[in-house]
Order: C-alpha cells, then structure tokens, then sequence
C-alpha cells in the first residue's frame, strides 16, 4: 500500500478555512485528516476522495486520474462521493458521527466530520474486558438506533468493524467512516467492500445482493468479537464446511443468555436470506423479544380466506389448508424475530397442519 506520506496533504496545508494538522488514515477510496476550523477554533475530521486505483497527488496538490481511461470512473465516483455527503449530511443521530459540510477543491472532493473525541472500540474495550451482557447491550443498542437511521435513509454502512466505532469519554458509541457507505438500491452496482472476518461473502463481488442484512452481518461479527475476544473466520472460508464456532459455544453462557448468542449467530449466517433483514428484527432478537408473536402476527398479516375446495375434491384434499405466500412471508418475518432461521421451515410445517389463519398464528405462537 502506497504510504501516507507519499500522497497525503502536508501538515499546516490550508483547505479553504480549513487547516491540516495530520494524517488520520487512508483507505482505498481516499485519506482522512484531522483539520482544524480556523474560523470556529474547532477539530473536525476531513475525508478526501482519492482512489488510490485511478488517482495520485500532483505537485500542486491536486488529485488527477492515473490515465484518460480511468477519468471517467473518477469523475463518476467523485460525483457519487458529493451526493452521498449530501444524503449523510442531513443525518442527525447522537450515535452517528455528525457530516457538517462538503465541497470540491483541488480537483477532487472532500466531506467534513465532526471530530469525534475519545477512543477506538479496540482500545476501550481492553480494559472492560470480559464485558458484562449489560455494558454489550449498552454499546449495541444505541449503535443500531443510528444504524436504523441510514437504513431508513435508503443508505448502507458497508464497513462496520471494531476500528469504526468510537467511544466517547461519556461513554456513548459512535459509528464512523461513512467513506464506503452506499445507496441500497437494487439497481446500483457497490463496489467491492472487504474487511476479513467482518463482511458477508456478498460485499466480495460488486453484484452481490446486499442490503441491511449485510451491514447486519459485520455488526454480529463485531459483537462476536467483544464476546469471544477473537473475529469471526472470513467470509469466504466459511461457504463450505463453516468452520466458525457459533457464539452458542464459543461465548461464555454464565455471563451471556442464550438469546444473546443466538442473535449473533443469527446476524452471522453466511446466506444473506437466513440473517434478520432489519435493524428491528435484529434489536428484537437482542433483547430477548418480550412481545409474543401471536400479538405481532395479528397486525402483520391480512387474513386471507382459505379457498373452497373444488366440488369434485375429495374430503381428504378439502381439508388441506392454503395460505398466499405473501401471509407466509409475513409471518415468517414475525417469528424470525425470536426463533432465527429456522423460521421459514417452522412456518411451512406448521401451515400443512392448520385449516384456519386464526390456528395457524396460534401455534406459531407457541414457537
């Protein structure tokens, strides 16, 4: 990897009001510096688009493509890089770092964060080691509450590690470095984002389907982490034979519940459609869902009458229930929230057993 010192911007390098005091990292798609707002006084943290692949600093300090044949996509991702400041920027999350503002200057584009002061995940958790389930929840929940947010917002993190949350000397986590975050549109193509032991096997190809199950699945990695003290096998070694010790094992079951270690074998599911699909799901899941599926099955789905059978059916055929697959789905949604993945196959087995929608969301219930 090209060093720092060899494309970032030089200390004291003033960027409009801003002035550059040091090099806080650099990625693939550009550098992160800490800077100082001359007008304000004030730390601020500034993310510089430059892909190492296409790019390359100019003696003036300009950033310029590496051939004709890479500007179009330099051009392209610069674009892309202003109009997902945009979207970050009116973000307002207490557990999100907070985009001020945005502009292009010396012939690339930059976004300015908050500066966020305190320490690393990897730091903090050092010394709070082994971490008890309260403190983990402490950490977590308001951390997916912001992640709802981008969700929300059609957006993805696409990074979601140890090094990209913070804890502030209050004590309140922050999710950083949104320099990867992209649209969740089905028709965009993402790029590849890989952090080993950190993003699902479909983040390793640019048409992968991803989605919050994705961001979902590096966030279960993460608490894997802080509950075992090592990270998740890589993606790619667990497609056959998973050689992953679930955290139903590898976790200590004396200091956390089981629905707990479910919940972050359930995010670390290699198939995408086995994970929870939302930030609500997987929130009900940590907290051990104290609400009964009965009472969530009931304002999910629109009851669908059974059709009659064919006169010329006979009474054994008549009786066999038929459920739309939209009631299915949506009910196989409901009790994901408590039971995993296994969800699907409970609902199937259990609609081949019901006449009516009313028995069969009561032995759904049971689950």
């Amino acid at each position: 990897m090209t060093a720092a010192s060899d494309i970032a911007l030089p200390r004291g390098y003033a960027l409009q009001e801003y002035r550059i005091e040091s090099t806080l990292g650099i990625g693939g798609f550009g550098l992160t510096y800490l800077a100082t707002d001359s007008n304000l006084n004030l730390k601020v943290a500034i993310k510089e688009y430059l892909p190492a692949e296409l790019a390359l600093r100019c003696e003036d300090q300009s950033v310029k493509s590496k051939s004709d044949n890479a500007l179009e996509t330099f051009n392209w991702g610069r674009a892309r890089f202003l109009e997902e400041s945009r979207t970050l920027a009116s973000f307002r999350h207490p557990n999100i770092v907070r985009v001020m503002r945005f502009f292009e200057a010396n012939r690339t584009a930059y976004m300015v964060m908050e500066f966020v002061a305190g320490k690393p995940l990897t730091d903090w958790v050092a010394p709070q080691r082994p971490l008890s389930e309260q403190l983990l929840k402490a950490l977590a929940l308001p951390l997916l509450d912001g992640l709802e947010v981008i969700h929300a917002a059609g957006y993805l993190h696409r990074d979601i590690k140890p090094g990209n949350v913070f804890v502030r000397f209050d004590g309140s986590p922050v999710l950083l470095d949104f320099g990867s975050a992209r649209t969740a549109r089905q028709d965009t193509e993402l790029t590849a984002i890989v952090s080993p032991g950190y993003a699902p096997l479909e983040q390793y190809h640019t048409t992968g389907h991803q989605g919050p199950w994705s961001d979902l699945y590096a966030f279960g990695a993460v608490l894997y982490w802080l509950v075992t003290g090592t990270k998740p096998v890589e993606a790619t070694a667990r497609a056959r034979n998973d050689p992953l010790v679930p955290a139903s094992k590898a976790g200590d079951a004396r200091r956390y519940s089981a629905a707990l270690l479910a919940a972050i074998d359930w995010a670390l599911a290699p198939a995408e459609e086995a994970r929870p699909q939302s930030v609500a799901q997987f929130k009900a899941a940590l907290q051990g869902a104290s609400t009964s599926v009965a009472s969530q099955a009931t304002i999910l789905v629109t009851p669908a009458p059974v059709p009659a059978a064919p006169a010329t059916a006979s009474a054994a055929s008549a009786s066999i229930p038929t459920f739309d697959a939209e009631t299915l789905r949506r009910l196989t949604t409901a009790l994901a929230a408590h039971v995993g993945p296994i969800a699907a196959t409970v609902v199937k087995s259990s609609a081949r057993k019901t006449a009516t929608l009313i028995e069969l969301v009561e032995k759904l219930a049971k689950e």
